[in-house]
């Protein structure tokens, strides 16, 4: 710090005793929460070879730390632990969570012990700045601290850094005891009592984590991975929500979503939020497919077209004349001249042989240009099969 000192709540934390829950390996994992309290952000040490830049761009800006009791027991829980404080720190527009930019950071503590015996002694690992290098240093730390009391060797209660270059870690320094710290009251930081209308504002902000969405999801017919692609990023979770208050099926809106939209978003470099096809424009899709106005395909070519040229869905169906013909009377004649032109085929379904109906269904689909409604072209090929055998 500039000042040569970091404000801290240390004895008056703003939260204690609290859980955080996560899934892992498909289960649900609970980790109790000792404390959450606020404190300076320090800024940045970048050690390069024998010199150290000093980053003061975050200094002095608020920072909120949660510590953990120590309830993970690799590094691969840790990651998932992470991930998950990620999508609710980007669901309540707190915090963008990307690590390598230093808005999130973690401080990991290992220490291994005798069953029975409590924990060892602490080695804490500084300032780890992806997901994948907190599961790759912890793991490491605990193979190091492992083999060290296997072999009879001391731990030292020490803080380390991450070298990720050769994938180990380095002692960066002995640990300090909290004497150490020689912490003081700061006189120009008054208390801060919230009254209960404060406490009303937050519990009434309070929202549904990205975790109980994805529950909730599973509960509407949706598969985990849809549910978890659905709800790990707020935007697109809203989407979702969008498109299923439209009247679309959630299962239907959730494979439209994770799948085709998907696609072209990545195609184009585009995200959700900035796509010319909006949930409403998506819903409509959605809508010309389930009503039988559209065909599968043909709903797919339309959302590439409402991307290139960003207009409504139905418009572009009516000036295309994409929308499927289901006139009874219309797809009658289509049969009709199907069954007349292929009277063998016709005379060999009537008799028991149903592998010429296939011809004859394709003939008239055909003749209507690929728009009839398939469901009642089939019913009208049945109907002009039996009037030709009376």
């Amino acid at each position: 710090m500039p000042k040569n000192y970091q404000i801290s709540q240390f004895a008056a934390p703003l939260g204690t005793d609290g859980i955080m829950e996560f899934e892992f390996e498909g289960k649900t994992r609970k980790v109790s929460i000792r404390e959450c309290h606020l404190e300076e952000d320090a800024g940045k040490l970048i050690h390069q070879g024998d010199r150290t830049l000093i980053d003061y761009n975050r200094a002095g800006v608020p920072l909120l730390e949660i510590v953990s009791q120590p309830d993970l027991t690799t590094g691969e829980e840790a990651e998932a632990y992470l991930q998950e404080f990620r999508r609710l720190f980007r669901h309540l527009g707190v915090c963008d969570g990307n690590m390598e930019e230093g808005s999130l950071r973690c401080d990991a503590n290992v220490s291994i012990n005798e069953e029975g015996k409590g924990l060892g002694t602490k080695v804490e690992i500084k300032n780890i700045n992806s997901f994948k290098f907190v599961r790759k240093a912890l793991n490491y730390e605990i193979a190091r601290q492992t083999r060290l009391f296997s072999e009879g060797g001391r731990i030292d209660q020490e803080t380390r850094l991450w070298n990720e270059n050769r994938d180990v870690t380095e002692t960066m320094r002995k640990k300090e005891s909290s004497k150490d710290y020689r912490y003081f009251p700061e006189p120009d930081l008054p208390p801060f009592r919230p009254d209960d209308a404060f406490i009303d504002r937050v519990v009434g902000a309070a929202i549904e984590t990205p975790l109980q969405r994805r529950y909730r999801y599973v509960s509407l017919g949706l598969t985990a991975e849809q549910a978890a692609m659905l709800s790990d990023e707020k935007p697109t979770a809203d989407y979702f929500e969008t498109v299923i208050g439209k009247g679309a099926s959630p299962s239907r809106a959730a494979s439209w979503i994770t799948s085709e939209l998907a696609g072209q978003l990545n195609r184009r470099g585009s995200t959700i939020d900035t796509s010319p096809v909006s949930a409403d424009r998506l819903a409509s899709i959605i809508a010309l497919l389930e009503s039988g106005r559209i065909q599968s395909r043909m709903a797919k070519d339309l959302l590439a077209a409402v991307f290139e040229e960003d207009r409504d869905p139905g418009l572009i169906v009516k000036e295309r004349g994409w929308e499927l013909v289901s006139d009874p009377a219309v797809l009658a004649a289509f049969a009709r001249d199907a069954v007349a032109s292929s009277p063998e085929a016709a005379a060999a379904v009537r008799s028991g042989d149903r592998k010429p109906y296939g011809f004859l269904v394709g003939a008239a689909m055909k003749a209507s240009g690929g728009r009839a409604e398939p469901a009642a072209l089939g019913r009208a090929i049945e109907m002009a099969i039996k009037d030709g055998e009376l």
